[in-house]
């Protein structure tokens, strides 16, 4: 008897410990590794952080500078536009820094050569020019380059050039370039000058019969298989180089329809390549996207309105920030991320957001969705005081314009009897169920005023609605 009840208790706590392994939390994946002193991988839809090391810690760029570089002329500039090199541009640069391209005073080359010259062959001089053909100086494009990357919320980074030729106070942090490469390869003409294996460029005075330049990055133009640079899912990127800076290495990687970055700050050479590789591989294996839906988020079904810094909406007039996806280690369910709606919202917020919903798992922030109010409609407050205000134009109205018995929130006197009522039920020990069918009720009949409102003014032309109307204003008031 005893051997059977042992045998009993064994098999109920090995049924335990399995319904535990089913139901935990995968752990955030950690088994990779760089050399390089700062490095980090992001996703390039959600922007986590799937693996960073020293990310806040503050190095010399180098060359990876001309990624951002590159944006900002591509947002200001049109590629047929001709760039004139002028003296400064051409001479005034870091001794030993060099002039790939060969150019002299008074050459003239379009936008776009200038671009692939930037980015494949890491042409100081182009990056000067461009500066000076966007913003008229290069003291001017620094200070472009210094609000782009406020804008895209970098606050660890500071740019004193547009080449990234060293400087007194030209920094990045990993996490920093990590945003700003995110943003750039959402531009598709970037991904598609960075992913080129070469350029033919047109002559100029020192190159009569025009050059051809290739790209520097190998992890993008290796396709030998056997090669251990040999990355098929690396699509873009760029490569940068100083002694204060070490080698740099910026690189853009897809693979089954999501989207990588990987930065490597102060590496060695070659090993830099093998780190910037590493680190896609490890994204791509070890974590997958979700979308963000809808019903996922439970602020848009039901018939519940939504309240957001006093004013309530209705469910069916919200809708979520369209494409918006959550990265999650692979194995992970949806409903295993915790969410938290921030109506505080930040700077930069696209217009018609009223709430941000962000996500996160085990405190790591994994994706974030806004919540959008959707174009042509009012808020559900705003309703209601609009059908009080018509249904009883003779209520005097306070200096915001709402009835004196409105609370600010919802259908003016409507609420306010609603509240009445809720507080009266509670008084006489009433219960929640009885509060929330009053406000029911109260919320019905706000809708069923703005639906006569509705009929009302399809009976005819807007002048025979406003006839009808005042009819019946003057009807009530001989009442």
């Amino acid at each position: 008897m005893n051997r059977r009840i042992k045998v009993l208790i064994s098999c109920i706590l090995v049924s335990q410990l399995f319904l535990m392994t089913v139901y935990a939390k995968p752990d955030w994946p950690s088994d990779t590794g760089i050399q390089a002193e700062a490095g980090i991988v992001i996703d390039g839809d959600s922007g986590a952080v799937l693996f960073g090391q020293n990310i806040h810690a503050p190095y010399p760029p180098a060359s990876i500078t001309k990624i951002l570089t590159a944006l900002i002329v591509l947002e200001n500039a049109d590629l047929n536009d001709m760039v004139t090199f002028s003296k400064d541009s051409v001479y005034n640069v870091e001794e030993g820094s060099g002039n790939k391209l060969n150019v002299d005073t008074g050459d003239k080359l379009s936008v776009e050569d200038c671009l692939y010259s930037l980015i494949l062959h890491s042409c100081n001089q182009a990056a000067n020019a461009l500066a000076e053909h966007v913003a008229g100086s290069r003291e001017a494009f620094v200070s472009m380059m210094n609000e782009k990357i406020k804008e895209l919320g970098c606050v660890e980074s500071h740019f004193d050039n547009p080449s990234g030729l060293n400087g007194d106070t030209q920094y990045v942090t990993a996490y920093d370039m990590a945003l700003i490469a995110k943003a750039a390869y959402s531009n598709k003409k970037l991904v598609e000058i960075s992913s080129a294996i070469s350029r033919n460029i047109p002559p100029t005075a020192n190159n009569p019969e025009g050059l051809t330049i290739y790209n520097e990055h190998r992890l993008v133009k290796t396709k030998d298989t056997k090669s251990e640079f040999y990355c098929p899912s690396a699509v873009a990127g760029k490569t940068g180089y100083l002694i204060k800076a070490g080698n740099t290495l910026v690189t853009y990687g897809e693979q089954d329809g999501k989207r990588l970055i990987s930065v490597i700050l102060k590496g060695s050479p070659k090993q830099y390549f093998i780190d910037g590789k590493a680190l896609l591989e490890f994204g791509f294996s070890r974590f997958e996207n979700f979308p963000v839906t809808g019903p996922e988020t439970g602020y848009l079904s039901g018939e519940e309105p939504v309240e957001i810094n006093g004013t309530s909406y209705k469910p069916s007039d919200l809708e979520l920030e369209p494409d918006q996806v959550i990265t999650l280690p692979k194995g992970a369910e949806l409903s295993q991320a915790d969410k938290t709606l921030v109506t505080d919202l930040p700077e930069g917020s696209p217009k018609g957001a009223i709430a941000l919903i962000q996500y996160t798992y085990n405190d790591r922030k994994v994706g974030q969705a806004y919540l959008m109010e959707k174009k042509g409609t009012e808020p559900a407050s705003q309703e209601s005081e609009q059908a009080t205000a018509e249904t009883n134009p003779e209520e005097p109205k306070t200096s915001s314009g709402i009835g004196k018995a409105s609370s600010g929130r919802k259908g003016g006197g409507i609420l306010a009897a609603a509240g009445i009522i809720a507080v009266l039920a509670l008084a006489g020990g009433g219960t929640g169920l009885f509060i929330y069918k009053k406000k029911k009720e109260a919320r019905e009949v706000a809708l069923r005023r703005e639906e006569r409102r509705r009929r009302l003014k399809a009976e005819g032309s807007e002048e025979d609605f406003e006839r009808i109307l005042k009819q019946r204003r003057n009807i009530k008031r001989r009442k």
